[in-house]
């Protein structure tokens, strides 16, 4: 893995390549993407189906698109007890996390005559999106439904591509059903993300669409957005790791190759204060390749996005991690609590060696859908905030509005906005 002295002119080369991966950059494939999602908005089922044939392979029709209870328990008696049992342990540490993030509606009233407030609600609606194919992701389900149950979502919607049999993965499906989805389809790709924006016979629209999924599902997801709230346009994976000579080059090394196996545009950058530790830390990462199943991807997405980075000071290292804003940040040193202090832009902050990513990824709690692509400079990770809306409450006596009325009145007067000041006015007209 190459090894970096870091300098200015170094720093920004890497953040210009870095940004290259933004989903926002794959504008060739955005025409395709639009052409599903209106020809699913004005076809609806027939369209559906369609895609679903072409692209999975899979006969569905409107009596099968939906699973039925009886599927739903033939997951739970297909899947291994003891994996069962592990996501239930998760999912308990998630949902208290995501408990303490619960907002409550609020009143303040003045002797005055005056209440001032505002209320919290629950969406009514939201679409889950999960990857599907081979491989199952139950730990994604988990994070993106159960802050929506604990926001108190009436409806949660989660769709996932079949397979060739017209089946679930047993293992997703599982998920979806411990943690509460009230509904699951059988769809996936940007025609999924249509159906849930617009509406089919067989799937009813939803107010907000949240899940990571590949680059047509990003675009789709883009496409819908205004006719629909969505979380966020995600990015490939990411983690960065500060690191000083204290720290365990097998684990760095390990921790860095677990974000790099994602796909071969996940990004995984070592900044540390440590000759020494850069170079053992790639001695590391090369023979853990010689053993690891996914080493293809890992190696392309090393040799395509990977750094180890050395700086002169920790105040540099820091810098660096705040610039890049990554989406996993580690941070493994002598102190990492004061560290931490300092970080402004990270999506998820793991502090000392035994903080693992993947620690975050499956079982601690906090929410493992993170800002990537620099957009932990302004987005948070997913949480019940998402899963909910604030509206302003206002009341006035008339005795509370009598002595600001001229006031109210000159200010829409200054904008010429002379129906505004009528409003008031009438109200105190002798």
């Amino acid at each position: 893995m190459r090894i970096v002295k870091l300098n200015e002119d170094a720093k920004k080369n890497i953040l210009a390549d870095l940004l290259k991966r933004d989903p926002n950059n794959y504008d060739q494939y955005a025409e395709s993407v639009n052409a599903i999602v209106e020809d699913i908005k004005q076809r609806k089922d027939e369209a559906l189906f369609e895609y679903t044939k072409k692209f999975d392979k899979a006969d569905l029709n409107s009596n099968n698109i939906r699973v039925t209870e009886e599927e739903i328990q033939e997951a739970l008696n297909t899947i291994d007890p003891k994996l069962l049992e592990v996501m239930k342990k998760a999912m308990k540490n998630i949902r208290v996390y995501h408990e303490k993030q619960k907002q409550y509606s609020w009143f303040d009233s003045q002797p005055n005559g005056t209440m001032l407030g505002q209320k919290v609600t629950p969406l009514e609606s939201v679409g889950v999106y999960v990857p599907g194919g081979k491989a199952s992701y139950p730990s994604s389900v988990l994070m993106n439904i159960i802050p929506a149950e604990v926001a108190g979502v009436e409806r949660i919607v989660m769709v996932t591509p079949p397979g060739k049999d017209g089946k679930v993965n047993p293992v997703t499906l599982a998920a979806a059903h411990i943690a509460g989805a009230t509904e699951v389809y059988k769809v996936g790709g940007a025609q999924a993300i249509a159906a849930l924006a617009f509406g089919t016979e067989s799937i009813p629209r939803v107010n907000k669409i949240v899940g990571p999924g590949n680059i047509y599902v990003a675009l789709a997801k883009k496409a819908v957005y205004g006719h629909v709230s969505i979380d966020s346009i995600a990015g490939p994976s990411e983690i960065l790791v500060i690191a000083d000579e204290t720290a365990n080059p097998r684990f760095v090394a390990a921790d860095l190759l677990s974000q790099a196996e994602h796909d071969e545009l996940a990004s995984a950058i070592l900044v540390t204060t440590s000759q020494e530790l850069a170079e053992k830390v790639s001695e590391e990462i090369d023979e853990f390749l010689k053993t690891l199943s996914r080493r293809e991807i890992l190696e392309k997405s090393l040799n395509n996005y990977g750094y180890l980075l050395v700086v002169d000071t920790l105040e540099d290292a820091i810098d660096t991690a705040n610039e890049i804003a990554s989406e996993h940040l580690e941070i493994v040193t002598k102190n990492p609590f004061e560290v931490m202090t300092k970080i402004k832009n990270a999506g998820a902050i793991f502090i000392g060696e035994y903080s693992s990513e993947p620690l975050g990824d499956y079982f601690a709690g906090p929410n493992h859908v993170l800002p990537t692509n620099g957009t932990a400079k302004f987005f948070s990770p997913l949480g019940v905030d998402d899963y909910i809306k604030k509206s302003s409450i206002i009341y006035y006596s008339k005795e509370a509005l009598e002595p600001i009325h001229k006031d109210i009145i000159q200010f829409a007067e200054s904008e010429q906005l002379t129906a505004h000041a009528n409003s008031i006015r009438v109200r105190f007209e002798q």
